[in-house]
C-alpha cells in the first residue's frame, strides 16, 4: 500500500518560502527532501501555494534530473552517458545493472526497495568517464567488475 502523502507538510514548507516562481525550486528540493519525490498531486499544491501556474512546476520538475516524480529505492544509482562515458562503455554498465537486479528500462527500483538505476546526461567528469553517482558519490573508470564490487558495500550496508 503506498504511503500516505501529508499535504499539510507540503503546504507548510512551501508557505515559508516567499510566494512566486523565485522560490520553487527551493521549494522542490525541501520538499522532496520530505517525501523523497514529487508527484504531481504534491506539484499542484506548492503551485497553489505560490501562486503560479501548476504547468511551470511541472515544467521544471521535468526539465532537472535531480527531481523525482516517483518514489526511488534506498540507494540510487546514476550512470553518466554524456559522450566521454557512452563512448568508454556506459551502456554496458546499464546492462549489467539491468540483469543484476532485474530492471527493465532507467527509472526502476528493485522489488524490495534497495536500489533505484537513472541516467544523466553528464556529470562534468570526463576525465573519469565513465562515471557512476552512487547516493551522491561519485564512482570513476568503472568497470562491470568494479561496479558489482562496489555494489557489494551498499547490498551489505
Amino acid at each position: 500500500m503506498a504511503n500516505e502523502i501529508d499535504m499539510e507538510k507540503v503546504r507548510q514548507i512551501a508557505g515559508s518560502f516567499p510566494k512566486g516562481r523565485s522560490s520553487l525550486i527551493e521549494v522542490l528540493h525541501r520538499v522532496q527532501e520530505e517525501l523523497g519525490y514529487l508527484p504531481v498531486d504534491v506539484q499542484m499544491e506548492i503551485a497553489n501555494v505560490l501562486g503560479i501556474p501548476a504547468k511551470d512546476v511541472y515544467g521544471v520538475v521535468t526539465f532537472y534530473n535531480f527531481f523525482r516524480m516517483k518514489p526511488v529505492g534506498k540507494h540510487v544509482i546514476t550512470i553518466c552517458n554524456g559522450t566521454a562515458c557512452h563512448v568508454k562503455g556506459s551502456m554496458k554498465l546499464v546492462d549489467s545493472l539491468k540483469e543484476e537486479f532485474g530492471f527493465e528500462g532507467v527509472g526502476d527500483t528493485t522489488d524490495d526497495g534497495m536500489f533505484t538505476m537513472q541516467i544523466a546526461r553528464c556529470f562534468g567528469a570526463c576525465g573519469l568517464a565513465p562515471v557512476v553517482n552512487i547516493d551522491g558519490n561519485i564512482h570513476g573508470r568503472m568497470t562491470v567488475t568494479k561496479l558489482k564490487n562496489v555494489l557489494k558495500v551498499y547490498k551489505e550496508g
